[in-house]
């Protein structure tokens, strides 16, 4: 316990928001007055540098937080640079005797904790930390034999059987705050895009901050999820729950999310269907407690082997862009790059076309998402990637190639996901909008500007595919 009347520290981190913030809980209980900070480490030291969308994403939802804590009476200190050299001088600077804080979890943000707590410690302050963002401590699960679950289900089974998620925390309706020390000011940071500011998509479609996912799962349970498992893999359903920023920035827990749902009017099944995503959550985060460089190496280290395709920039940027001339790869593409999310079926769709038919390294295609999504998160983001190339825990084979004509005759079966997204194709339907190369009318794009005309297929699906799975082979049989 802090002093008495000596100030506490609490330091947000991936968990901005009032409700369900045990460390906050408890350090306003201890009747200290608080000191609530922030810290902005760019420097790439401990954790990965977060990408331009979720920079503005974090700016939006520091807003939102200090917001809600000028509500309760108190101030949100913002500082950037080290957290080892950061937070121990705001303790001192305030004179407060105790450091509050929820865990993180990517490897080297728990070693920079420690580093932190360490310099906290060595000024005689006590540190006390809580679990917050994960339904349960990675590692915490094992096999018969002690050993990390390496494959989902049987994990999954184990955690039904052992984990009861607490019931979430109310916030605290005010808070007693002590004087703050120096703070910088947010827009500082220089986390939002300016020239030119390309975030009007992501204005459109998010309401980051604690409100906006309260609203969020609010809406989802009360209007989606009971309907979720025949919409989830349906992209112009509009089933998913969008909760993933949410969750990744921590304006909502994964507890209340939990209780949510098993609270909502909703059947049992679709309720489980749910929560098992979040179950993927829990096991990636466990993969990458077992696997520290998740984003750079290979969790099967045979694929390190794999003859990757040399990278033609122009093809790399029409993946980018969406101009790959394969509609539903495209309207992935170009959903991600407008919003700053995409659907998860499409997710694997364009990951599949960019490991499998033009064979470029999944770790490319990952640091585009890292880059582009609001949602990047540094487990569920990389394992996902993992996943799509078979290299990584409980992954799909290497040889399941998603064939994204397929995909979309089963998913987007009226194409009103690809016409939502690629306009330009509005006036075809059935296999001439999943195939449109073959259309004999010609696109009815005839008199287009030619820079506007959809493109051609930038590779051969059938052959990429068939070269992809050579190469394969190639592995397999090395291994």
């Amino acid at each position: 316990m802090p002093a008495p009347g000596s100030p506490a520290v609490v330091w947000f981190r991936d968990d901005l928001r009032v409700s369900d913030h045990p460390a906050l809980r408890e350090a306003a209980e201890s009747g200290a007055p608080l000191v609530l900070l922030y810290v902005f480490d760019d420097s790439g030291t401990a954790a990965r540098n977060l990408g331009a969308a979720s920079r503005w994403w974090l700016h939006r939802s520091l807003e939102s937080l200090a917001g809600s804590l000028e509500k309760r009476g108190a101030s949100l200190v913002t500082r950037s640079g080290d957290p080892v050299e950061q937070v121990p001088a705001v303790l001192t600077e305030s004179g407060a005797s105790s450091l509050w804080l929820n865990r993180r979890y990517a490897p080297g943000e728990r070693q920079q904790d420690e580093r932190v707590a360490d310099a906290v410690e060595a000024l005689g302050a006590s540190v006390r930390s809580f679990a917050g963002s994960l339904l349960h401590e990675p590692g915490d699960l094992t096999t018969a034999d002690g050993e990390r679950f390496s494959v989902f289900s049987p994990f999954w089974r184990a955690f039904l059987r052992t984990v009861t998620p607490r019931e979430p925390l109310p916030a605290p309706r005010s808070l007693h705050a002590a004087p703050p020390p120096r703070s910088e000011r947010l827009e500082a940071l220089d986390l939002l895009p300016s020239t030119p500011d390309w975030s009007a998509g992501l204005r459109e479609t998010w309401l980051p901050g604690e409100r906006g996912a309260q609203r969020r799962l609010e809406e989802f349970v009360e209007h989606r999820l009971r309907h979720y498992d025949e919409g989830r893999d349906l992209p112009a359903a509009e089933a998913s729950s969008r909760l993933s920023p949410h969750l990744k920035f921590g304006e909502v827990s994964p507890y209340a999310v939990w209780h949510a749902v098993q609270a909502a009017d909703a059947g049992p099944h679709q309720k489980e269907r749910f929560l098992s995503e979040l179950g993927w959550r829990e096991f990636n985060y466990d993969t990458l407690a077992t696997h520290a460089e998740l984003a750079t190496v290979n969790v099967h280290r045979a694929f390190d082997a794999f003859p990757w395709a040399e990278v033609d920039p122009r093809r790399l940027r029409a993946w980018e862009q969406g101009r790959t001339g394969i509609p539903f790869v495209d309207a992935g593409m170009r959903q991600l790059w407008s919003t700053g999310w995409m659907h998860n079926r499409a997710r694997m769709v364009t990951a599949s076309f960019l490991i499998k038919n033009l064979r470029y390294d999944w770790r490319i295609g990952e640091q585009w998402f890292w880059d582009t999504l609001v949602d990047a998160d540094p487990a569920n983001n990389t394992a996902q990637w993992q996943w799509v190339a078979g290299s990584g825990a409980d992954a799909a084979p290497f040889f399941r190639v998603f064939n994204p004509v397929l995909q979309a005759r089963r998913f987007d079966p009226h194409g009103e996901y690809v016409h939502r997204w690629v306009p330009e194709l509005r006036g075809l339907s059935g296999k001439a909008l999943e195939e449109p190369w073959n259309a004999r009318d010609g696109l009815v794009l005839d008199g287009a500007d030619p820079a506007e005309a959809y493109p051609a297929p930038i590779v051969d699906l059938k052959r990429s595919r068939d070269e992809a799975l050579a190469a394969f082979e190639q592995v397999r049989q090395r291994g």
